[in-house]
């Protein structure tokens, strides 16, 4: 995407603003609506559980504005972080045996993250003047071999600091959450 976009920047700019409150709706979709059984769990937390793993791989890579986020996932895709997330809402749904949640979940990602991934990449873009090189080697969303060589090892600081652990503490909650709809765990 060298220079052109697919959502108009004032769009962008406002849907950027609610990410996290349409975060919060779809936390109660989830909640209300969710059925979930033992199949559906089987089928579901295990791409949740892949999303959790790539963000924290992602996050231990990540020194936000200091430096191009090149090695780790960042070989393969520009968003990790997204596909984390994509991921593991994908999961979550799945999980929760809702199409309806699997439906929410998509049009949020499309409407929403979609643009504020263009926004977080106009801003890289002025921030690093390496980003278009990277961004002419590397896909967006969908990963696909290695188009570079980078060093670069996870780094427990960068995850802390990134403060992904709420992720992981999400991922748990939402588990549990579940596995109670479920009747498995009797709390």
């Amino acid at each position: 995407m060298s220079g052109r976009y697919w959502f108009p920047k004032h769009y962008s700019d406002v849907v950027q603003r609610l990410r996290v409150p349409l975060g919060f709706v779809m936390l109660v979709a989830f909640l209300w609506f969710a059925a979930p059984d033992r199949w559906s769990l089987l089928a579901g937390l295990p791409l949740a559980a892949a999303g959790v793993a790539v963000r924290a791989w992602a996050a231990g890579h990540l020194a936000k504005n200091e430096t191009l986020a090149i090695s780790g996932p960042y070989r393969w895709i520009r968003n990790p972080l997204y596909l984390g997330t994509l991921s593991a809402a994908a999961g979550f749904a799945i999980a929760a045996r809702r199409p309806g949640l699997v439906v929410l979940f998509i049009a949020v990602f499309v409407l929403v993250y979609l643009p504020a991934i263009e926004l977080e990449e106009q801003k890289l873009r002025a921030l690093f003047p390496d980003y278009a090189t990277y961004a002419s080697y590397v896909p967006m969303i969908v990963p696909r071999g290695p188009k570079i060589n980078a060093d670069g090892s996870f780094r427990w600081q960068l995850y802390r600091k990134n403060e992904e652990y709420n992720a992981l503490a999400g991922f748990a909650a939402g588990v549990l959450y579940l596995l109670w709809r479920a009747g498995i765990l009797g709390l």
